[in-house]
């Protein structure tokens, strides 16, 4: 009885069914995030590759990876808070694993992940 009771608290709190795209890890994604300046507020892009998907619901994450002046920097993201506006697929990755951890070692070329092409 408690979980359902949760779940009905936190369907208030979840995004729309059409807002968030279909996201699974190896996919190279641009995540909108709303920074807070002072008094002012603005979006700020934050680009890179989905290393990790964890959780259900309210608390789903994903873990976003990306190379900035030669440093690796991670940030997780949780998928239904406000201050995520928008999360955009730029491309789709073939990978085989569902944790891309194995990045964090590479650099360069290998690193790439191969794109997923879609056969009709």
């Amino acid at each position: 009885m408690t979980t359902e009771l949760i779940k009905e608290i936190e369907k208030e709190y979840l995004k729309p069914e059409g807002e968030l795209p279909a996201l699974n890890p190896g996919d190279s994604v641009k995540v909108m995030v709303r920074i807070r300046e002072g008094n002012k507020e603005r979006l700020q892009g934050y680009e890179g590759v989905i290393i990790k998907l964890a959780g259900a619901g309210v608390s789903k994450t994903i873990t976003v990876r990306r190379v900035f002046q030669g440093v690796g920097v991670e940030r997780v993201f949780l998928l239904h808070s406000p201050k995520v506006e928008s999360i955009k697929v730029l491309r789709r990755g073939d990978v085989r694993r569902a944790k891309l951890y194995y990045l964090r070692e590479r650099t360069g070329k290998a690193a790439r992940i191969r794109e997923k092409t879609t056969q009709k």
